[in-house]
């Protein structure tokens, strides 16, 4: 199991003793012959799950995450922290305490998630466009589509009755506090130590 979180190894186990270790999943006494140890506890091994999907991970040869007292999946911890741990738009690193912000599989410092065009920093609530791999507040959208940052647009104007095909984004606020609710598309997910943005539903 990887723990990039903990370098702590489990203590020894011996056969008298591991009638009396409780899993820290489902609270129930660990009578199996196997036992799993992660996020410094003892867990059956069904009971060890992703915070975000439920696969269990207790599978041989299964990686198992931790961050923010979340325990997760490889796909969910790529998915939800990156692999980099670099700002996509600094380049510098992000320490593992600090909240990001994230949008369309990026990650920003709070501070550098900002307006292409006018540098606003975009807090909670604010809705952006994520175009060609740039951000734009709502106020500058037109802005961008104008100056060309649409590549279709440099070669194919749009004509009064096309849409342009991006995404509305909501940023959601999260707390370290958490509650498992699988990510759906307009739905806030709360994850601990991270501000999520989630693409808003068609309107």
């Amino acid at each position: 199991m990887v723990n990039p979180g903990s370098s702590s190894q489990p203590p020894p186990v011996t056969a008298g003793s591991l009638s009396w270790k409780r899993c820290a999943g489902c609270g129930g006494k660990i009578a199996d012959r196997f036992l799993l140890y992660a996020m410094d506890s003892y867990w059956h091994s069904r009971c060890l799950k992703c915070s975000c999907c439920q696969a269990q991970l207790g599978d041989i040869g299964t990686s198992c995450y931790t961050k923010s007292g979340m325990i997760l999946c490889r796909n969910d911890y790529i998915r939800l922290f990156g692999n980099s741990g670099a700002c996509s738009a600094c380049g510098q690193s992000i320490p593992a305490s600090e909240l990001v912000m994230r949008a369309q599989g990026n990650v920003y410092h709070l501070k550098c998630f900002t307006c292409s065009t006018c540098r606003n920093r975009l807090v909670p609530g604010d809705r952006f466009h994520y175009i060609n791999g740039s951000l734009f507040c709502e106020h500058d959208r037109p802005t961008a589509l104008i100056n060309g940052h649409l590549n279709s647009l440099q070669s194919n104007p749009l004509l009064p009755d096309q849409k342009v095909n991006t995404q509305q984004l909501l940023i959601s606020f999260v707390r370290a506090s958490w509650k498992v609710q699988p990510p759906n598309v307009g739905r806030v997910v709360f994850l601990g130590g991270c501000i999520f943005a989630c693409p808003l539903e068609e309107m």
